[in-house]
């Protein structure tokens, strides 16, 4: 089967949760292939390569080995995927007790996402959505309300372009973002929030809390790039009762941009300095904005709200 997400064809041999065909002529970019079992040179002559921190039973949430061919990503459920260097195969292991959506749901977010950091693509831990025509990236941490947000603009009636990933693209001196696919990840309680009870999104897999937010509807979701207009960092509470929007300026500029890629923590000496120019390059093209919420909660339509008028106030403006 071939899909095509964020400016990539995919082609499978399982049908991936999430993802809706697409015919596709040209060859694809990257295959993913569904396997039963490791075999014995999978795992001949690695070293290990990154442990990320474990949980109250001891167990890492992500580890990953690395050989002179290829990537292995083990999670803590234990569902597996090797990747070639160059991001160009992924092969899926799913664990015992897991199912194909916990598979599609790692692959979709960091798998995919380090894949294309292979393939040299520069990736913000961003969820976009389109803002009088432009795309508009709303960055920040883990638990941020990057999606939250984004999924409040498709309640307003704004079409979401990528949820959590942004994956940019320069042609001819503009940044470009791709688009992802048609689908918003929640957590319950952004779903009570947005839609009066936590139940009101069926779950992403039957084994995960996160809701799914399918972006069905006609235009939801925004099949084809967009310029990147500008970038609103999600930043810390601030007192007071209303959100407070500031530019962000000089060299803190590409500090935020740093801050906020995707899977940076994967990456080698010598992607991580592609990285830095890529950044440098998307810092001296595009707005970046950080965004202060009030301490007392506010409904997330009031931050969108804030995003939009400033969004419009500042179009045109240069970077300085």
């Amino acid at each position: 089967m071939s899909y095509s997400a964020f400016g990539l064809c995919l082609a499978a041999d399982w049908p991936i949760p999430g993802l809706l065909p697409h015919e596709v002529l040209s060859p694809p970019d990257v295959s993913v292939q569904l396997e039963s079992q490791l075999v014995e040179h999978d795992v001949a002559d690695e070293q290990p390569y990154y442990t990320a921190d474990a949980d109250s039973a001891g167990t890492p949430a992500l580890q990953v080995w690395t050989t002179g061919s290829h990537y292995r990503l083990k999670y803590a459920d234990g569902t597996q995927f090797i990747l070639d260097r160059n991001g160009r195969h992924v092969r899926v292991i799913v664990a015992a007790g897991s199912t194909l959506e916990d598979a599609a749901t790692y692959l979709l977010g960091p798998v995919i996402g380090f894949a294309m950091r292979l393939r040299g693509t520069t990736c913000l831990h961003a969820s976009v959505v389109v803002l009088d025509g432009e795309a508009v990236a709303i960055a920040g941490p883990a638990g941020a309300g990057k999606s939250t947000t984004a999924a409040c603009f498709s309640v307003m009636g704004h079409a979401v372009l990528s949820d959590d990933i942004a994956a940019l693209a320069e042609r001819d001196g503009t940044i470009h973002v791709e688009p992802a696919y048609p689908q918003i990840r929640l957590w319950p309680d952004s779903v009570a929030m947005l839609y009066g009870t936590p139940d009101a999104l069926p779950p992403l897999t039957p084994n995960w809390d996160k809701r799914a937010l399918p972006l069905s509807q006609p235009r939801a979701f925004h099949q084809k790039s967009l310029p990147l207009g500008a970038i609103y960092v999600l930043g810390e509470d601030r007192a007071g009762t209303e959100a407070a929007i500031e530019e962000v300026s000089g060299s803190a500029r590409m500090l935020a941009l740093l801050a906020n890629t995707y899977v940076g923590y994967l990456l080698d000496r010598f992607r991580r300095q592609q990285e830095f120019d890529a950044l440098a390059r998307v810092a001296a093209m595009v707005r970046v904005r950080r965004v202060f919420r009030p301490s007392a909660p506010i409904p997330p339509v009031v931050v969108c709200q804030s995003i939009l008028d400033d969004c419009r106030r500042r179009r045109g403006a240069v970077p300085t």
